[in-house]
């Protein structure tokens, strides 16, 4: 009866911890998808000094390119499994239009849609189909300037039977299996708008704003400082820039270096900055913080007093701006946060005690069992000695007394 009891007891608090920990879960996984936070500081200067608040990054260089439809291109690779292993180029197709075949036996038999590069489809049309054309396909699409790379894997096997004919899935790739002699479309279909359109110009999909934050503020409520294009157009917002306290390099896009100036800092420039980077065609959201920390100004004397013949001479330099790198977590429910945590540590704490109490019972019953096993069989071996006695013994005087002996041992 008890160990019915505890097995019900251990399943609902099992029933109960399970969803409590798919909430923590689905609570922690929880972030802003707008942009990923790439770094967090923590930043500490004294008052009335300049600040530089760093955001690099080199992936938002910009630079004029003539050639840029030639970023993007679609070529076909093909894997023979027999005889050599050989892998091989099929053919190559710039977003201009340009089209290179590499084998003079696939000239008219082997190509793609004119329209590839607008409509996302890079299928490729085979026609005539031989033995000689089975093998492992690859689709692969680049764009160099965005630094993206894709492939798609097609299997194509040929056979002379028309009920053979079918395609299907392996679990890792398309596989195709054609009539020998008939015309075939490995499919290959990306519609991404970084394959398939190149709106407007590029200095209008790149952009980088600062945003701050003041104490006890909520990021959605930040008030922003300045947008700046890669164009060089720049947009700034109230009054600190009007101020130019506040600063960022001419020449930003060009060296990738957006950092953010603050000159003359004062106790009402605290709070939390962020440097926003976006390149919309490339699809690149990212973003870095700062939590700046404006402490007491550093005073001065006019006369600087001599220092004792013992003392260092490094003591009198003024302390630099401290910078620590560190990670800020992304989260906005503050409250669920730490009860999920809470929760999970409570019943994962009761699931454990629940098990060691199950286990110490378990074992003081065999115990029990053990004990009370030996007891009986003491007393058996007792008896049974008593009782050859007994027989052996031939005055009934003694026989009298083995038996209350055997009362009392029974008591």
């Amino acid at each position: 009866m008890k160990s019915e009891r505890d097995d019900i007891i251990f399943q609902a608090l099992l029933l109960i911890h399970i969803p409590v920990a798919c909430l923590f879960t689905a609570v922690s996984a929880q972030s802003d998808s707008s942009s990923v936070v790439v770094a967090g500081y923590n930043v500490s200067a004294p008052a009335g000094s300049r600040v530089v608040l760093q955001c690099v990054s080199g992936r938002m260089v910009w630079t004029r390119d003539r050639v840029r439809d030639r970023q993007r291109v679609v070529h076909w690779d093909m894997f023979r499994a027999s005889p050599d292993y050989a892998m091989e180029r099929v053919l190559d197709m710039f977003s201009t239009g340009d089209k290179r075949i590499y084998n003079s036996y696939n000239q008219g038999r082997v190509g793609l849609s004119p329209s590839a590069f607008s409509d996302g489809n890079f299928s490729l049309v085979i026609k005539d189909v031989t033995m000689n054309d089975r093998g492992l396909y690859s689709c692969n699409l680049h764009h160099l300037y965005c630094h993206l790379y894709e492939t798609v894997r097609v299997q194509l096997n040929v056979t002379k039977s028309r009920r053979k004919a079918q395609r299907f899935w392996d679990g890792q790739k398309a596989v195709y299996v054609v009539l020998l002699g008939s015309t075939v479309v490995l499919p290959c279909v990306n519609r991404r708008n970084v394959w398939t359109d190149w709106s407007g110009e590029e200095d209008d999909q790149q952009v980088v704003h600062w945003d701050r934050q003041s104490p006890g503020v909520r990021r959605d409520r930040a008030d922003r400082l300045v947008d700046l294009y890669a164009s060089g157009e720049q947009r700034s917002y109230g009054p600190l820039f009007l101020q130019r306290k506040m600063k960022l390099s001419n020449q930003a896009f060009s060296e990738g270096d957006f950092s953010l100036s603050i000159s003359d800092l004062q106790f009402t420039d605290q709070g939390m900055y962020s440097c926003h980077l976006h390149h919309h065609y490339c699809g690149l959201h990212e973003r870095r913080e700062f939590q700046l920390t404006v402490e007491a100004p550093v005073i001065q004397t006019t006369l600087p007093a001599k220092p004792l013949p013992s003392e260092d001479q490094d003591t009198k330099k003024a302390e630099s701006p401290r910078l620590i790198n560190v990670i800020l977590p992304e989260q906005k429910h503050h409250f669920l946060m730490p009860l999920g945590y809470v929760l999970t540590s409570l019943l994962l704490l009761a699931f454990i005690v629940l098990i060691i109490i199950l286990v110490t019972r378990r074992q003081r019953d065999k115990e029990f069992e053990v004990r009370a096993c030996s007891r009986e069989q003491r007393r058996f071996d007792f008896k049974n000695n008593l009782l050859q006695e007994k027989v052996q013994m031939k005055t009934p005087a003694k026989v009298i007394d083995l038996d209350n002996e055997m009362q009392t041992f029974s008591k």
